[in-house]
C-alpha cells in the first residue's frame, strides 16, 4: 500500500543489515538544528571562517579554465595534482618523504568515512575483531558493525590509549580463538574523548602491535588543529610498515567537499584502489580540483592559524562555563586541540536518559552510548564547542549543568530507580575507558 510504514523486505534484506544502527548524533539533528536549541552535538566546522568570496573567485576561474575536465570522470585512485597537495598537508603533519610519504601510495577517499570503510571491505570478515579506543568515533564503529565484525574496546586515560590495556586485550582476544585485525585509534585531540596520545606510549603502542602482527589504523583529522602547540609526531611518521594513515580536509578546508585519504603500504593501495573503484568509480573531480587551486593558490596555513585560535576562544569558553556552571561530581576532559570534551556524570547518572530533560532545557549534547560498540557509557556524554559562538556556549553549557542538578535532585528524592523508574546503573559500574 502507497505510504505504507511497515517494512516488507525484512525477508529480503542481506544479514549485515540487522546489525546496522543509526548514528546517535544523526539522530540528534533534527532537534539539535531548532533555533532556539543550543547544539553542543554535532562537530560541523565553522566554515564561515574562510575567505568565502575569495573562494567564490577561484571556483568561478576554475570552471572557465577548466570546466570540462572538472565536470568529468578521473581516475579511481584520486587526481595526481591532489595527492600531491595531500602530501603536503601531511608533511605538516609530520608525515613526509623522509618516512615513505608518496603521492604513489595516496589513495583519495569521499572523505575519511569512506577511507574507514574501504580499509573495513579490505580487511574484515564476518566476526573479525577490531581493537579500539574506549570511547571510540560513532563513525568508525558504523563502518566495523556494518562489516560485520566484533569491537573489542581498549581503555584509555587521560594520556590516550593505555598500553598496557592494549596488551590485556591482544591476550583476551587470542585466549578467545580469534585474532584482532587490527587497531583503531585516533591518537590526536581524540573524538569524543579530546586527549592525546602521550609521547612516551606511541613507540611502546607500536611496539606491541609490530610484536602481534597487528595493523593500525591511524585516523588524524585534528593533527593540524592544535590550540598550545602540536601534538607528538604520528604513528606513521615512526612506522612505514603496518600502519595505514587517514585524513581527511573537512576540519582543514571544508566538510562539504567530501573529500579524505588513505596514506597504504604500496600492496595494500592496490586493494584501496579496486574497492574504492568497485564502491564509487571515482571520487569526484571538480571537488578535487577545488581543493587542488585552494592548497596551491590560497594561504591554507594561515587560515590554519584562523580556525585553531577561533576553536580555542571556544574551547577556553566551554571549559570556563564547566566550571561555573557544573555541579559537583562532574569531571570533563581539557583537549588541547580538536573539537571535543567528554564529560563523565557523577553517581551514574543516564546520559541518555537524561537528553529528553536537556531537549526541553534546549541543550542538545550526545550521550556516550554511542561511542561504545556494546552500548555502554551511559554516565559519559560529548559536549562539541566547534560551531557556536562563545556567548552561545556558555549558555548551553549554564542550561545543561541546571538540567544535571536536576537530575541529581531527582536521585535524591526517589532513590537508586530515579523518577521513572527504571534501574539507574550502580555506583562504580561504568564503562571501560576515561571516566
Amino acid at each position: 500500500m502507497s505510504g505504507t510504514t511497515l517494512d516488507d523486505y525484512t525477508d529480503l534484506y542481506a544479514q549485515r543489515v540487522h546489525g546496522m544502527k543509526a548514528s546517535e548524533i544523526r539522530a540528534l539533528f533534527s532537534v539539535a538544528n531548532r533555533p532556539e536549541v543550543v547544539s553542543l552535538a554535532g562537530g560541523s566546522p565553522y566554515t564561515a571562517a574562510l575567505p568565502l568570496d575569495a573562494i567564490g573567485e577561484m571556483v568561478a576561474e576554475l570552471i572557465q579554465r577548466e570546466g570540462a575536465p572538472a565536470l568529468n570522470y578521473c581516475v579511481g585512485q584520486g587526481e595526481a595534482a591532489l595527492r600531491e597537495q595531500i602530501c603536503a598537508v601531511m608533511a605538516e603533519e609530520g608525515v613526509d618523504a623522509s618516512v615513505g610519504a608518496s603521492p604513489d601510495d595516496v589513495v583519495v577517499t569521499t572523505g575519511s568515512q569512506q577511507a574507514l570503510d574501504l580499509v573495513a571491505r579490505v580487511f574484515l570478515d564476518p566476526g573479525d575483531v577490531v581493537l579500539a579506543e574506549a570511547p571510540s568515533y560513532v563513525g568508525a564503529l558504523g563502518v566495523f558493525q556494518a562489516a560485520e565484525a566484533d569491537v573489542v574496546h581498549v581503555q584509555m586515560d587521560d594520556d590516550g590509549l593505555v598500553p598496557e590495556a592494549l596488551e590485556e586485550a591482544i591476550a583476551a582476544v587470542a585466549a578467545s580463538g580469534r585474532r584482532a585485525k587490527f587497531l583503531y585509534t585516533v591518537p590526536a585531540f581524540h573524538n569524543p574523548a579530546g586527549v592525546t596520545l602521550a609521547e612516551e606510549r606511541r613507540e611502546r603502542i607500536l611496539e606491541i602491535c609490530q610484536r602481534h602482527h597487528l595493523l593500525v589504523l591511524e585516523d588524524n583529522p585534528y593533527g593540524l588543529l592544535g590550540f598550545e602547540e602540536q601534538p607528538p609526531a604520528p604513528l606513521r611518521s615512526r612506522a612505514r610498515d603496518g600502519v595505514l594513515y587517514l585524513g581527511t580536509f573537512s576540519k582543514t578546508f571544508a566538510a562539504g567537499i567530501r573529500l579524505g585519504w588513505i596514506l597504504a603500504p604500496h600492496a595494500v593501495r592496490d586493494k584501496i584502489v579496486m574497492a574504492s573503484e568497485a564502491s564509487i568509480l571515482c571520487p569526484p573531480t571538480f571537488n578535487q580540483r577545488i581543493a587542488t587551486r585552494y592548497f596551491t593558490t590560497m594561504p591554507w596555513r594561515e587560515q590554519l592559524k584562523v580556525f585553531r585560535e577561533l576553536y580555542r576562544e571556544r574551547r577556553d569558553a566551554t571549559l570556563a562555563a564547566l566550571t561555573d556552571f557544573m555541579p559537583d561530581g562532574v569531571r570533563w576532559t581539557h583537549p588541547g586541540g580538536g573539537f571535543y570534551v567528554w564529560l563523565t556524570l557523577p553517581e551514574a547518572l543516564d546520559s541518555k536518559a537524561m537528553m529528553p530533560r536537556a531537549i526541553n532545557a534546549r541543550v542538545a549534547y550526545v550521550p556516550g552510548t554511542g561511542f561504545y560498540a556494546d552500548g555502554s557509557g551511559t554516565s559519559h556524554l560529548r559536549l562539541s564547542y566547534c560551531f557556536p559562538p562563545p556567548e552561545r556556549l556558555r549558555e548551553g553549557v549554564r542550561r545543561l549543568g541546571h538540567v544535571i542538578e536536576e537530575e541529581l535532585s531527582l536521585r535524591s528524592t526517589f532513590g537508586a530507580t530515579g523518577s521513572a523508574g527504571a534501574p539507574r546503573r550502580v555506583a562504580g559500574d561504568v564503562p571501560p575507558g576515561i571516566a
